[in-house]
């Protein structure tokens, strides 16, 4: 105990709603990891759900598909009539081809896939697992000795990375095309200056960078989906408010794996011609 007339000594603390706020969201990360590893195991872990599997990938292909071409054509046609400009300024139109398919290929048509992998697929996702959950279906097959991650997380995981990867091609080929008829039509390019300058920037490594980048943006979240479905709390409206988390979360992790995909392709593959 302090003397009298000595003063006792003064410590700063954070406010309580912070601290727990920050402890909870680092609690949640953790339990997300845990999720993906624990999805990993039972990924090669017999029987393999193929046929959940399958009728999962069709189901988010079904409600991913033409939302994505929608968007695609647009943005394909943003980033051409943008570096169709610069480029003009510039005065180096006969790049214009080739920075507009690295921009769509190495940064558009991952980030297209993964905002509709994240709202359409993600929330469907959690909101089917979330109403299992409050219907106690999810407790019924753990009495029953069944794992519900293997056998309704799994095929969802890896439904929404394939259909990732393959929504990628079909986006780059998409918004390829659209910047094409952009530049031409709009900014009175010539077709055959646009195709033709397609290798000067553009390299194989950078379709793979773009796949990886599916891949990885549809693992993120499918495993935050399956989380928040999986932990709902407060009944039906609790389903609501945790696709909600699921999607908002994604999509910041989203941008985030995406500046340290990028960061670390353009640190180890070399430009063309450097």
């Amino acid at each position: 105990m302090a003397e009298a007339g000595t003063a006792s000594p003064r410590v700063s603390r954070a406010p309580e709603g912070v601290s727990g706020a920050a402890v909870s969201g680092l609690s949640q990360a953790g339990l997300m990891f845990e999720l993906f590893i624990d999805v990993a195991k039972a990924s090669v872990r017999r029987p393999f759900q193929f046929r959940e599997f399958i009728l999962q990938a069709w189901f988010i292909a079904s409600v991913t598909i033409l939302p994505t071409i929608l968007v695609a054509i647009p943005f394909g046609a943003t980033v051409s009539l943008q570096t169709g400009s610069l480029i003009k300024q510039l005065g180096a139109e006969n790049f214009t081809g080739a920075a507009s398919v690295v921009a769509v290929i190495q940064q558009a048509s991952p980030m297209v896939v993964a905002l509709l992998i994240a709202g359409a697929a993600g929330s469907a996702v959690a909101a089917d697992l979330g109403s299992r959950t409050i219907r106690e279906e999810i407790d019924a097959m753990r009495v029953l000795g069944i794992d519900p991650i293997q056998r309704l997380v799994v095929p969802r995981v890896l439904g929404m990375v394939l259909v990732a990867v393959l929504l990628n091609g079909l986006v780059s080929v998409v918004g390829v095309a659209g910047g094409y008829f952009f530049n031409v039509v709009a900014q009175g390019g010539t077709p055959g200056s646009y195709l033709s300058s397609f290798s000067m920037l553009a390299q194989l490594p950078d379709l793979w960078i773009g796949e990886i980048k599916a891949a990885v943006f549809g693992v993120i979240a499918a495993v935050i989906a399956a989380y928040k479905g999986l932990n709902p709390k407060g009944g039906p409206k609790g389903v609501g408010d945790a696709v909600n988390e699921a999607v908002v979360i994604t999509f910041l992790l989203l941008f985030f794996a995406n500046i340290i995909l990028t960061a670390v392709y353009l640190s180890v593959v070399p430009a063309k011609g450097a």
